[in-house]
């Protein structure tokens, strides 16, 4: 029988050293029953510590579905929060209206708002957040902090990838503050109003971030940035696998063969859609919310610069823009 007292465990609770990559390895190669194990644990302990003063961060996809079941089969008067930035499909809202108990949250920017005061979301929050940060370095004529991202630091540390260098002269604002406005923003506000503490659906699957953010932290995070994300540890296979014996109920965006269900017009991954990706998709099943953001939000002549092909009938006759001419300041 799993052990889940063992020193070993207990270390990840008690140390401020970052786990190894194999322990991640370890743990993500457990069968369904025991990763549901290990995710019950950090639920108890999550919602021990803090009195029950939680709630589960539900955006209506698969994956905070298989959370907030978690975590209502032990705790079932926990609150759901679903942060409504208007960029969700359609869909998903019709979902999350057939879930009990959970409370809407908005921001208080649009994401027209967004783009035209920060910039487009392209490539990944990180690639985005250096292009923003080079741009605002070259008004503030920081070299220095142009440099590093241009060719890192010491070891390479930080640089940004050369095959995204071309984006960094891009005719069209470029910047991480999507998420930070439209969802992170309404749920901080929420979290300063009631004290509640979250549970995320995220797994360290979905990015190098969240792939380093656990190795640093863990699941359970009680310093610094709060928060539980007690699935870390999970696969995608693991979710469906879990939905299927479950027997739940999920979004019919699924079912129109979308892999992701965040934010509409979010363009963070795109190059890694297999085809038809996400916007020759939605040309199909959403034609009004393709046709407004191709060409009220200006999408199409940003997907235009990267190569990304839009139309429905567009193969991968695009490819990646290659820098090969190295910057120096």
């Amino acid at each position: 029988m799993l052990d889940l007292g063992t020193e070993f465990e207990k270390k990840e609770y008690i140390s401020t050293d970052k786990l190894q990559y194999w322990q991640l390895c370890f743990r993500q190669g457990m069968p369904l029953w025991m990763k549901e194990k290990y995710t019950e644990k950090r639920i108890i302990d999550w919602y021990d510590h803090f009195n029950g003063e939680v709630y589960v961060s539900f955006s209506g996809g698969k994956d905070s579905l298989v959370l907030l079941h978690q975590v209502r089969k032990l705790y079932p008067d926990v609150l759901a929060v679903f942060s409504d930035t208007g960029l969700e499909y359609p869909e998903i809202r019709q979902f999350v209206k057939t879930i009990d108990n959970v409370v809407w949250v908005k921001p208080k920017m649009s994401f027209k708002d967004v783009i035209k005061k920060y910039g487009y979301p392209v490539v990944s929050k990180e690639i985005s957040q250096k292009i923003y940060e080079f741009r605002a370095s070259t008004i503030t004529g920081n070299k220095k902090h142009q440099n590093r991202i241009l060719f890192g630091g010491r070891n390479g540390n930080g640089k940004m990838p050369d095959k995204w260098k071309f984006m960094i002269d891009a005719p069209f604002k470029i910047s991480d503050q999507c998420c930070d406005a439209l969802k992170k923003s309404p749920i901080h506000t929420f979290e300063k109003e009631t004290g509640l503490k979250p549970f995320i659906g995220t797994m360290a699957q979905d990015s190098r971030l969240r792939k380093t953010r656990y190795l640093k932290v863990g699941c359970n995070s009680y310093e610094g940035k709060e928060r539980s994300a007690p699935m870390s540890f999970w696969r995608e296979e693991d979710i469906w696998e879990y939905i299927k014996e479950n027997n739940l109920d999920y979004s019919d965006i699924y079912k129109m063969g979308y892999e992701r269900t965040g934010c509409m017009f979010c363009m963070f991954g795109i190059h890694l859609d297999s085809l038809p990706n996400r916007f020759q998709k939605m040309k199909k099943t959403h034609p009004k919310q393709y046709d407004f953001c191709m060409d009220k939000l200006g999408i199409r002549d940003v997907l235009g610069f990267m190569k990304i092909p839009v139309e429905e009938n567009q193969d991968h006759l695009f490819s990646l823009r290659e820098s090969t001419n190295a910057r120096c300041i």
